[in-house]
């Protein structure tokens, strides 16, 4: 593949790479909707990665170009760097991480750079091909400009660069793409960032299965208008608990100044919110503040025409999840006989959650987790935002090529469509290796 991508980079630019980066796409197992509400999530790095081969010019001009040709070449001066939120094209992903880096150091004079891309991740599918993107950006950045940074700190750039396209992450797909590690999930914790060994019973296979409908978070509303909920239900749980509710912007902030268990929010939930949706103007009286206040300075840019939110499902699928995930690293860690079985559950438990109370299913989902536990798999759950892309299915081993053989003929073999993309669709994958740069010897 370095071979190819070298000589399509040769007759592209008329000279060869001087190095490469590539970056991985993630699959997370357990922890869906909850780094942005600060709590720890358990991903692990899959083969499939973004791979860019560069070569430093004198220019002040970046060129793009992809191996794929749907996608668009692209080039721009280094020092006017303009990322269109309206349209989240592959470039502006790229334009994310270069900034971040710029930014970062204050760079005044950046180096141009040529760029040829080649990526192996089903594009809006959900294994964060667009985050690895804005990694991949950033790691060609630091490289070409000679500069140094830690994995945590390139994480934690990319985190925040990624928000220039207006997807208000939390942070996990950038940092198991720097800190992942071969044959290791990771346990994702949060402010400060660090990273966990988790390993994964022996005798079970992770199956990624794309649904064929892409989500791409950028482009529509549903994943900022969650984000949005759990921040509204942070403030009216705080200031029903006297606290200060002005400062508190995630739902992980009032367990901590509660001092309470994952199990005790729960209840406070179920105490303070109530299931029906809240207007805006109930979400006003509960807070005793003005309309504009409430859009202006607590509601994200996209999401200030937004009239209902629903509060109560949201903080509930978060706390209950939040704890589904330590579960899970604990059932790894104590490595019970008994341990597929009891992750094959919660995995169940984290996409009834995620269906019922975050509402981010799809009917193209549901099928397709119903079909893996029908033909074998002990847990199945959509994995990354919802709303299309991929299921993850923990399946025994010894099962595996069966289960592969089932789920194809019944999930894929039944529609052109899917059938068409079936080759990229449907995988076992092992936890694979964070971010690296190869130098051309």
């Amino acid at each position: 593949r370095l071979q190819k991508l070298k000589e399509m980079f040769i007759s592209k630019f008329g000279s060869a790479p001087k190095f490469y980066v590539r970056a991985p796409g993630r699959v997370n197992l357990i922890g869906e909707h909850i780094d942005y509400c600060g709590y720890a999530v358990l991903p692990m790095a899959i083969e499939q990665d973004i791979l860019i081969a560069v070569e430093a010019v004198n220019t002040q001009v970046v060129q793009l170009a992809n191996t794929n040709s749907l996608y668009l070449d692209f080039s721009t001066s280094v020092n006017n760097i303009q990322i269109n939120k309206t349209k989240p094209q592959w470039h502006n992903y790229f334009l994310c991480g270069l900034k971040g880096i710029q930014e970062h150091f204050g760079l005044n004079n950046p180096t141009g750079m040529n760029c040829l891309l080649d990526g192996t991740i089903p594009p809006s599918s959900g294994l964060s091909s667009s985050s690895a993107l804005v990694c991949c950006a950033g790691l060609v950045t630091l490289k070409a400009n000679g500069k140094t940074l830690s994995k945590v700190e390139l994480a934690e750039i990319c985190t925040k660069s990624e928000r220039y396209i207006g997807t208000e992450g939390g942070g996990m797909d950038q940092s198991i793409s720097f800190l992942a590690e071969e044959g290791t999930a990771k346990l994702i914790e949060f402010s400060p960032l660090r990273a966990t060994d988790v390993r994964l019973p022996s005798g079970a296979a992770f199956v990624i299965a794309n649904s064929c409908v892409e989500m791409n978070k950028a482009a529509t509303s549903h994943y900022n208008i969650r984000v949005m909920e759990c921040r509204l239900a942070t403030k009216v749980l705080s200031k029903s608990k006297g606290l200060d509710w002005k400062k508190m912007l995630r739902l992980h902030d009032v367990q901590t100044k509660l001092g309470v268990s994952l199990e005790e929010m729960l209840t406070i939930v179920e105490e303070v919110l109530h299931p029906e949706p809240y207007s805006t103007e109930e979400i006003c009286k509960c807070l005793g503040i003005s309309l504009e206040e409430l859009r202006f300075q607590i509601l994200s840019q996209n999401t200030q025409d937004v009239s209902t939110f629903k509060l109560y499902q949201r903080a509930k699928h978060v706390y209950s999840e939040a704890a589904r995930v330590l579960e899970f690293k604990k059932i790894c860690n104590e490595a019970p006989a008994n341990a597929i079985q009891l992750l094959g559950e919660l995995m169940n438990q984290s996409y009834i959650s995620c269906r019922e109370m975050y509402e981010c299913s799809c009917p193209e989902l549901d099928r397709l987790v119903d079909i893996c536990l029908q033909f074998g798999a002990i847990g199945s759950r959509l994995t990354g935002a919802g709303w299309g892309g991929c299921t993850v299915s923990m399946v025994p081993t010894d099962k595996l090529n069966t289960f592969l053989k089932n789920v194809k003929k019944a999930y894929y073999q039944t529609n052109v469509q899917r059938l068409a993309l079936e080759n990229n669709s449907l995988f076992a994958t092992k936890p694979g290796r964070g971010a690296l740069v190869f130098v051309e010897a």
